[in-house]
């Protein structure tokens, strides 16, 4: 699947899924995503279930990480595997709705954006909404815990992403480095998954306050 836009561009998309032990969810969001992209990565970052069969008998080229290394690990492992115009991250859970990714795509297709988050309504936990107003001082970072995002390839591949999680650090990093940050509004679906208390928000907060100081003094060693 192609996306074109207004001079006549066509973009090759690929999803990246990150997925730890999604064995029930991982078939139903894997179909689903697949409608709206050209290829659909699903990382297995060492599950101890189903999650890698099932996410090949959906459709899904499935990478395999040989021990846990955490949803950084396995979005990283997606991009350098990626041979698309642009990347979309996805969480494997269902909660993020696909239909949203054209959505995504477009002003990234169009350069318009280097990169286009999908927007929350609410973030629940009190620590990555800290986590996002801190990283706002360095610059319009927008959701930036979100798990849905489009954002060229090139740029992608070139992330450092050194932290315990995406919050903050992603954007920023993207901002740091020239790019172009747009956001769609996004709804959740509701999941019937536990959510346990984020304690790595805690050692997050200094790979945060890192990138604000990489971002303020141009510290990232490239543009976008």
């Amino acid at each position: 699947m192609t996306t074109g836009g207004e001079l006549g561009q066509r973009c090759t998309t690929a999803a990246i899924i990150p997925a730890y032990n999604e064995a029930e969810r991982i078939e139903k969001t894997v179909q689903s995503v697949g409608k709206y992209v050209d290829e659909t990565l699903v990382v297995d970052d060492a599950s101890t279930d189903d999650t890698r069969a099932r996410a090949r008998a959906a459709g899904a080229t499935v990478l395999t990480q040989s021990n846990n290394q955490g949803y950084i690990g396995a979005v990283k492992r997606g991009f350098r595997a990626a041979d698309t115009d642009i990347v979309v991250t996805i969480d494997a859970d269902g909660e993020f709705p696909p239909d949203r990714i054209p959505h995504l795509i477009r002003p990234v297709c169009e350069e318009e954006a280097d990169m286009v988050q999908g927007h929350r309504g609410t973030i629940v936990r009190p620590s990555e909404q800290f986590l996002t107003w801190l990283a706002g001082w360095g610059g319009p970072v927008g959701d930036s815990g979100t798990g849905l995002r489009a954002l060229r390839t090139d740029l992608a591949q070139a992330l450092d992403l050194d932290g315990k999680c995406i919050c903050g650090i992603f954007s920023l990093e993207v901002l740091g480095r020239g790019g172009k940050i747009q956001e769609v509004p996004v709804r959740l679906n509701e999941i019937d998954k536990p959510r346990g208390i984020a304690w790595y928000h805690g050692k997050q907060f200094f790979y945060v306050v890192q990138a604000l100081f990489r971002t303020t003094f141009s510290g990232w060693g490239d543009n976008a």
